[in-house]
């Protein structure tokens, strides 16, 4: 594949690094000089200086033919214009943007940037799959879409260990997707019965998550 990376900050360089080593064609866009000279010295001939908001720049990097371009700046704002101009301007097939602040996530879905990545969001993430209270883990948030894919393992103070599915009153726009026991698959149906340490997938809208963990985790959301 083709892949533009735009800046060259530490995510930037590492990307850039780390799909060089996977045999990709890559090029990285980055204004500061020292940087350019840092990548071309450890790299090679893999970086172009310049601004990748600036359409004459994203030309001459072949932006036409890339198969992604990710734009991982620092900026928000530049991101969001660089994967916009990459997309619209250059046809690029993917557009990956890092997002540093995760209120603009919406804003980058509505606009058609294909895929975001918020840090935040990541280590948030992993913080939720430590902490029991908060344990219903966002996996994946469908593009376009106000749907996510969340799991949790059951535990003893969950609302539906005990019943059966067509017991559970779920909330509007969510369905238990799959259910994972003992290792084991299942994909589940009305007489399905909940256990304590059963591995629960679900889909969701965002307006109704917190009375999903109501019922899958306990908190205290009234459903």
């Amino acid at each position: 594949m083709y892949i533009i990376v735009a800046g060259a900050g530490k995510v930037g360089y590492y990307l850039t690094k780390e799909l060089v080593a996977q045999g990709h064609e890559v090029l990285v866009i980055e204004k500061d000089r020292k940087k350019c000279e840092r990548i071309a010295d450890e790299l090679g001939n893999v970086v172009l200086r310049g601004d990748a908001c600036e359409v004459s720049v994203l030309a001459e990097a072949g932006t036409s033919r890339a198969d992604v371009v990710a734009a991982v700046t620092g900026d928000d704002e530049d991101n969001l214009v660089i994967c916009q101009v990459a997309k619209r301007r250059f046809n690029a097939k993917r557009t990956i943007a890092r997002i540093n602040n995760p209120k603009n996530e919406e804003i980058f879905r509505l606009l058609g940037i294909d895929a975001t990545v918020s840090s935040t969001e990541v280590i948030l993430a992993v913080i939720e799959q430590e902490i029991p209270a908060h344990a219903l883990v966002p996996l994946l948030r469908l593009r376009h879409a106000d749907v996510e894919l969340v799991e949790t393992v059951l535990g003893p103070g969950s609302r539906v260990v005990g019943k059966e599915l067509r017991q559970v009153d779920l909330p509007p726009h969510a369905t238990i997707a799959l259910i994972i026991r003992d290792g084991q698959p299942i994909f589940p149906t009305g007489s399905t019965r909940f256990q304590v340490g059963a591995e629960v997938l679900a889909l969701t809208n965002t307006e109704n998550e917190e009375w999903l963990r109501a019922l899958l985790v306990g908190s205290d959301v009234e459903v």
